[in-house]
């Protein structure tokens, strides 16, 4: 089955969670089908909402009868326990002729290049969080013949994407949204070692948060919950765009439910391709906001949204879609406790070395006095961000050729934008053409990046960049990247494992309230909108700080230059305690996330780390004197086991 409109092809994406689903759609006004299997994708939290392998058999051919295409889900990220498990499940996807697969993990590229798997399409996920021309030249380039495109591209940038490209694009046109930029949420493998990038969100993003700042609370309700995407209204764009597939999500949804919404959106393109001067945009419009689960909004799709992004009906506040069960309510960050301590040394003693490694310290930091601190203690390496958190600016020219004159051997890191448009990277081509020679590599946080600037400087990447297996390190290893930092999603035995086949140099996260959401979604616009309701002071940063609240405690949440918002942890990720069973037979050097730390505080967090690196048996009495400026300690994501999700 084929749409086109002007000789640019339109292809109606239909998702299916059953099977009694999947063979109404069949029957239904869409080109194409997608669905999991019941391994690595991202509806893992559902069981009942995924294919055994003898229904993706069956589903393929039921398709095909009928001239639709299949495109199975493979798209979470996959930890090194389940590599051979995902070999053999692309290579039965192939066997049975699946149109294509739709990926996060840059591993399965390595392995369908490795096993000559090439016989169905591939697709970049949206959760790959594809939005720079950099980032799909080099997926083009390993075969990936379209991208899913970020949930915060407008069809401005979609359009010019795909035209500098050639690439196939696909755009969700309807359905669940996050606020949260792709890919970039651990708080739910933070809290509960449950994530996002698995597919088992808990989506902490719905919980019913108040904002406070400024000394004061404000009546937000659901602050991040995002409204359902709604594009119907908006089908002439959407091909102006060059958009070729238009992704209705709701691979959870109800049966009836969701095949009169693929329907009503086959009708629609029929009814434009067929009469576009005579298109009316509102034909069951009504019915559609009848019978939705959210609130609808268009997203980023023609402008950056504020209030009107925010969803407060039913599901809004974060319920099972078929049962009204909530996924979660507020929970506390696990405790840094000697049970939790205990369980984690246990873990990494079955694999550590016998000697005592050499690690080299670096440390984050937001400001030129943070780095200049750094280097008079003498720390060996220093990352400074082009997102700088407020109310800070970043380094003058001035000041980075100071630090580069009494640098001694730190080194100095410019830390590159975690999202990239074309103007970032323009600006940034001619920043370090005239000032690179200023900098000893760059830590990076997207694969544009690391293709653009790869063969001119040394390159580690951030752990935002989600490598989570040591396949996915092969491709960025293949592409020039020097070292990695490890995901702050990994799991204690995923650690160990993921060390012990890694050839790069790793580094690792240490010490620091960690990043756990990132925003184009601004909190701080937003809540001018509201009036004060009561008093009320941030338990552990300054007022000026934007904090969200629950009963279980508050996460900062800063902006950058660039109005991102980057939400914190409420406590301090800690690995002190542990620090002397990290001995591997390969350099791991230990990181500290110092940007929203006093000067005084980073001093002090530094000399500690260097004490315990110089001997580390000091570890356990150098983590009893410490005192956390935060609601506490934690290990986050290492407190859990894979073996036991």
């Amino acid at each position: 089955m084929s749409r086109f409109f002007n000789g640019k092809k339109i292809e109606l994406l239909a998702p299916a969670g059953t099977m009694e689903t999947f063979k109404s759609m069949v029957q239904a006004n869409c080109d194409a089908i997608y669905f999991g299997g019941k391994i690595l994708n991202m509806r893992m939290i559902r069981k009942g909402f995924n294919f055994s392998n003898e229904e993706i058999h069956e589903a393929a051919a039921m398709a095909h009868a009928v001239n639709k295409k299949v495109y199975v889900t493979v798209n979470n990220l996959l930890n090194d326990y389940e590599i051979g498990e995902a070999a053999e499940y692309l290579q039965f996807l192939q066997n049975i002729q699946v149109d294509g697969i739709i990926i996060q993990d840059l591993g399965i590229l390595q392995i369908c290049k490795e096993q000559n798997l090439n016989k169905f399409e591939i697709h970049s996920s949206v959760m790959m969080n594809v939005h720079n021309i950099e980032f799909v030249k080099v997926l083009k380039g390993f075969g990936v013949s379209r991208v899913v495109l970020s949930r915060e591209m407008d069809l401005k940038t979609a359009k010019n994407l795909q035209n500098e490209t050639g690439i196939e694009t696909e755009y969700f046109v309807h359905g669940d949204m996050c606020t949260v930029n792709g890919a970039n949420c651990y708080y739910s493998s933070f809290i509960w070692g449950n994530s996002s990038n698995r597919g088992r969100c808990f989506k902490p993003c719905r919980w019913p948060y108040r904002v406070k700042k400024d000394g004061v609370v404000f009546p937000t309700e659901y602050p991040l919950a995002a409204k359902d995407m709604y594009m119907y209204e908006h089908i002439p764009e959407l091909i102006e765009a060059s958009v070729t597939s238009f992704k209705i999500e709701g691979r959870m949804r109800d049966t009836d439910f969701i095949v009169d919404l693929v329907n009503t959106y086959g009708e629609a393109i029929d009814r434009y391709i067929g009469d576009p001067l005579g298109f009316d945009r509102k034909k069951y419009a009504g019915e559609l906001f009848e019978n939705r689960k959210r609130d609808f909004t268009t997203a980023y799709a023609f402008t950056k949204p504020g209030l009107d992004f925010i969803n407060t009906r039913y599901e809004g506040t974060g319920k099972f879609y078929s049962t009204g069960k909530v996924f979660s309510t507020p929970t506390e960050e696990p405790e840094l406790t000697d049970p939790v301590i205990n369980r984690i040394q246990a873990e990494l003693s079955k694999h550590s070395g016998q000697s005592v490694s050499k690690h080299n310290l670096s440390v984050k930091v937001n400001n030129y006095i943070q780095a200049k601190l750094c280097i008079g203690l003498g720390v060996d390496r220093i990352y400074l961000p082009c997102e700088v958190l407020r109310p800070d600016q970043f380094i003058t020219l001035e000041q980075l050729q100071h630090l580069a004159s009494i640098k001694n051997t730190t080194e100095l890191y410019l830390d590159l934008p975690q999202m990239m448009d074309e103007l970032q990277f323009d600006k940034l081509d001619h920043y370090l053409g005239k000032h690179g020679y200023l900098f000893d590599g760059l830590l990076v946080s997207n694969l544009g990046a690391v293709k653009r600037y790869g063969h001119q400087h040394r390159i580690v990447t951030n752990y935002n960049v989600n490598i989570y297996n040591h396949k996915a390190m092969e491709f960025y290893q293949d592409l020039g990247v020097s070292e990695c930092t490890v995901s702050i999603e990994t799991k204690v035995d995923e650690l160990v494992k993921f060390i012990a086949l890694s050839k790069n140099p790793l580094e690792l996260i240490v010490h620091g309230p960690l990043r756990v959401m990132y925003l184009d979604h601004n909190l701080y616009e937003n809540a001018k909108a509201f009036k004060p309701i009561e008093q009320g002071d941030n338990q552990y940063v300054d007022n000026s700080i934007l904090v969200l609240m629950t009963d279980r405690g508050e996460n900062p949440v800063y902006i950058d230059q660039n109005m991102k918002n980057h939400l914190f942890t409420a406590k301090e990720f800690c690995l002190l305690p542990i620090l002397n069973h990290l001995n591997f037979d390969k350099p791991v050097g230990f990181r500290i996330e110092g940007q929203t730390y006093t000067p005084d505080e980073l001093k002090n967090i530094i000399e500690v780390y260097q004490k315990a690196i110089a001997d580390p048996s000091r570890c356990k009495n150098l983590f009893l004197g410490m005192k956390s400026s935060r609601a506490g300690f934690t290990a986050g994501s290492l407190s859990y086991k894979f073996n036991i999700e």
